[in-house]
Parts: structure tokens; sequence; C-alpha cells
């Protein structure tokens, strides 16, 4: 919400500052608790630009890279914890974060990590960490890549990233974003299903030693690594060849795609249930979806969806019906409904506030062959209408409370015979795709999982 791009901005200017700072007070000095500055040998540039990477034959070399500091833009790593911290947790625990950046300042790289970890993760849940790792933090990563390294580190045949970043925060992102075939980063402990906020007894990962357990003696073909990535010196050292990310340019939005949609169900099984009410398809960006569509339209619909309070279905100026997420019943409910009359339901599962359209639930395609897909969009100038963990109820209020804000339905031709189960005679998950693209395509937003 507006609340944690506030930190954020908030986090951004504090480090600013006491870096600023510090730079002032040890001008010309060696601070005694951070590493010595790195010897001739080492020093960054002596590597050349990862501009010299020759492109023959990459698709047949292994690369090895950093995400913090090398993938990524910015070097510092805190405002993602910051995001963890208050997405995943509370205000109270981002604020202690914030507060905590003095000490942090003069502690090394391992017990700076180890103090970031325990304040942002002792006592939460991995449910709520899953929330986060798949729903927040890859904006921010997409937002933050370097092209550059982008480029390079996807054209190689594998790729592997060593960082002492928690794992459970890059995990999800590198593998289905990056397709990052081995990922190695630090270890939290975990009671029953609460993180501790301690490592695990291995400690923080150094990226130099878990290179050496990972490939023995073969060495890698290829590392990356850049100026402000240098708290492992030795790292670098142990791939056949080294190249240094001397450029940050920012990854247009439109290069931010997977190629992953709606898997096929395991059998497709299309129906073809007695028709009277259309189906309309509707893309997800707020609670208020519906209400606006049916306001469009004008006239009633009745709307499913599986995050409704019983506060919301009371309030609800249209008919609301709540979902159970097995997918037997969710199916009979459905086909009981679209025989009362028109159906709106929204198949990404859950709101969206990202230019993006998530993945597909298949399920409606098998109900109907009369499906109408709506494209819908919502324009906000402080308060997003979704948030990722908390209190969906409250997604309206904060939808209402903009002071400008602009509510955008397309409601598309009905889908072809040809295009549908029972008149194409197409898969489920086929129809889902093609519905996904059309919706996708009329706003021009990306299709992710």
């Amino acid at each position: 919400m507006f609340l944690s791009m506030i930190l954020i901005r908030l986090a951004h200017l504090i480090i600013s500052c006491y870096r600023a700072a510090w730079k002032i007070r040890n001008h010309g000095k060696t601070s005694p608790t951070r590493p010595p500055p790195p010897l001739p040998h080492q020093q960054p540039f002596m590597h050349p630009s990862i501009t010299k990477w020759p492109i023959e034959g990459r698709s047949t070399k292994t690369i090895v890279c950093d995400i913090h500091g090398t993938l990524l833009r910015t070097p510092s790593f805190f405002p993602y914890f910051m995001l963890v911290a208050f997405e995943g947790g509370n205000l109270l625990r981002a604020l202690l974060l914030l507060l905590s950046y003095p000490l942090l300042c003069v502690l090394d790289h391992e017990r700076e990590l180890k103090v970031m970890c325990f304040i942002t993760f002792c006592g939460l849940r991995l449910k709520d960490m899953e929330i986060v790792e798949r729903a927040v933090l890859p904006k921010f990563y997409l937002e933050n890549l370097n092209l550059h390294a982008y480029e390079a580190f996807a054209s190689a045949g594998k790729r592997v990233v060593i960082t002492s970043v928690p794992r459970v925060m890059v995990k999800w992102f590198l593998k289905e974003y990056l397709s990052v075939d081995t990922i190695i980063g630090t270890e939290l402990q975990m009671l029953c299903c609460f993180f501790t906020g301690l490592t695990a007894p291995s400690g923080v990962v150094v990226k130099h030693k878990a290179l050496k357990e990972a490939f023995g003696d073969i060495k890698p073909d290829v590392g990356f690594t850049s100026s402000s990535s240098l708290h492992d010196p030795f790292f670098i050292s142990l791939c056949k060849e080294s190249y240094m990310v001397t450029k940050s340019t920012t990854m247009p939005r439109e290069r931010h795609k997977t190629k992953t949609q709606t898997p096929p169900q395991s059998p497709p099984k299309p129906t073809h249930p007695p028709k009277k009410g259309v189906l309309y398809v509707c893309t997800h960006r707020t609670l208020l979806d519906p209400i606006f569509l049916s306001t469009a339209l004008g006239k009633p619909l009745t709307a499913v969806t599986y995050s409704l309070s019983k506060l919301s279905e009371v309030l609800a100026p249209i008919k609301t019906v709540r979902l159970t997420r097995d997918r037997a019943i969710d199916g009979e409910t459905m086909q009981r409904l679209l025989m009362e009359g028109d159906l709106v339901v929204c198949p990404e599962g859950t709101t969206c506030r990202e230019p993006y359209l998530l993945r597909f639930s298949s399920l409606f395609a098998e109900l109907t062959d009369d499906i109408v897909p709506v494209a819908v969009d919502a324009k906000v100038s402080m308060f997003y209408g979704t948030t990722a963990s908390g209190l969906k109820w409250l997604d309206p209020i904060f939808f209402l409370m903009n002071p400008w804000s602009r509510y955008e339905v397309e409601v598309l031709e009905k889908v072809e015979k040809e295009m549908s189960c029972g008149g194409g005679g197409r898969r489920s998950c086929d129809v889902a795709n093609y519905i996904q693209g059309l919706l996708g395509g009329c706003w021009g937003l990306s299709v992710l999982i």
C-alpha cells in the first residue's frame, strides 16, 4: 500500500544520509568494523567489463553471480528487508527495523545480516512470507534489475546464484522469473510454521566457501561481480573467467514477462451444462470490480469470490457468493448460479495491483460456452485498493479514500464457439490461456504465473 512505499523511500533517504555522514566522518581513515580495501590485484576494475564477454558459446557456459549488487542495480538489500517486515509483519516491525539502521552501519557484513534477519523474521509466519515472496518482492526486484547483467546472465546455459541474503527472500523470484538452476543462500531456522529469526547452524553464506562446496575442484566457467559487491573478493577469483558489471541500466517494463500460463488439468473435463446466464470473465484489480461491471452494464450480476468477509457480503450492493477452493464444489455452485442469471468471475483468484495478469484458473471454461471477457483497470492517486496481506475488507475503503481515482471497464466481444470447450472441443486450459491473452492485450499487461 501507500505506507509501504513511504517506508521504502524513507529507508532510502536514511541510508543515503548515513552513508554521507559516515564518509565525512571517516575521510582518510579505515573503519575498524569494516573489511579493509581490496588488495591491488583485487581492485574492481582489474576485471574486464561484462560487455567484453564473447557472445559465441554462451549457451554452453555455467555462470555464477550474486543477486545482491550484481543482478540488482542497488547494492543495499535493506529496503527488501523493510518490505518483508511491513507486508509480512506489521508497521511496528518495520519501524523497529528502520530505527536499527544506525546500528547496522557499524556492524560488519555478517552481523548486519543476522540483525536484519532477526528483526524481520522473528515470529513471522511462513504463510505470510510466501505471500510477500510471490506477490510483493518480484515487482521491486524486476524494477531494480540491471539490464546489462540480466542479458548476459540469461544467455548462459546453466545459471547459479550464490548470495548471503536469506534464500527464502529470493528463491521464488530467481526460479520463476530468471530461470535460475541452482540457488545457494542463507537458510533460516523455523519452529513449526514460524521463523525464529536465527540463521541455520551453517550461518551466513560465505560466497567463496559455498562455491567450493558446490563445485568442488571444478571451476565454473564465468563469474560476474560489481564494484559494490566486493565484501567477498575471493569469490570471483574461483571462476575460469571473471567480468565486472560496470553499467547500471534499468530493464524496460515490457521485458518483465514470463511464458508460463495455465497448465492443463489431468484429465481435462469440458462439460455442457444447460445454458441460461452469461459468464463474465473479469480481471481482478479490487473487490469493487463486479460492482463497477454491474453498473457499467446496467443490470444485476452475481459475483463469486474467495476472500469475502461476512461484513462485505452484507454491505455489497450486488449478490455475492463465497467459493471454497474445492474444484468440484465450486463448479457445482457456479453452474447453479448460471442457471439463475448472469455471473461474474475473476479467475486470477486474488487481486493484483501491478500491470500483470496472474495465472487463470480454468474452471470457468468448463461451465459454459457463453463467455464474455471483461478488462478492468483501477487508477489511483495515493492509496492502492488492494493488499497482499492483511484485511481484504478494507480494500474498498482505501480505494475510495483516494483524492482522485478512475475505474476503466472494457467489455470485449463474446468468445467464439470455436474457441470454447463445448462448441470447439478445446481443453479448458487452452480456453483460459486464450482469454487471458485477450485481456492482457487489451491493457498491454504482462502475463505472469
